[in-house]
């Protein structure tokens, strides 16, 4: 299985950036991993958020893959523990995933068919974190999931 995080927005500062390619590293030693990140739309400064979330929306169900499982972030998702991060890690591998998919939306959230291709939705928490943030947060999760499923000391219970 392959780990994909797509992320709208700009790169990553380079405060984040030595994070997320440091956490992306340790994660490509389980899975095959990759960060793709979507440039939000020409003059999305003009646009209305309603009108930047379908621009967006276009964007990036062209990345997704009708066999993707798709997990959206989102503050209103279903939160779950590193231990059941591992587990649900595990379930899609198991059932045969080619790739699994996290997406960052873009800063006004998604447009509804982008909800509506997810196959879950994940909140990392109730507080609203920068996208940027998450993708740090997002990778290290991961990693940190991966440690679990392999019984290795990085996560202390």
């Amino acid at each position: 299985m392959k780990i994909l995080l797509l992320s709208v927005g700009k790169s990553h500062d380079a405060y984040i950036q030595q994070g997320v390619e440091e956490f992306t590293r340790r994660l490509n030693k389980y899975y095959p991993s990759e960060w793709q990140l979507i440039s939000p739309p020409k003059h999305a400064a003009s646009l209305s958020g309603n009108e930047l979330k379908k621009q967006e929306a276009a964007l990036i169900l062209q990345q997704i893959q009708a066999d993707d499982f798709l997990v959206l972030m989102d503050e209103r998702g279903g939160q779950l523990s590193s231990v059941e991060l591992a587990d649900f890690v595990v379930q899609k591998s198991m059932a045969g995933k080619k790739r699994l998919v996290f997406l960052i939306g873009g800063a006004y959230g998604v447009d509804e068919p982008v909800f509506k291709r997810a196959n879950y939705t994940w909140s990392l928490s109730k507080l609203v974190f920068p996208h940027m943030l998450v993708r740090l947060i997002l990778a290290e999760q991961l990693y940190r999931a991966c440690t679990i499923i392999k019984n290795e000391k990085y996560h202390h219970k």
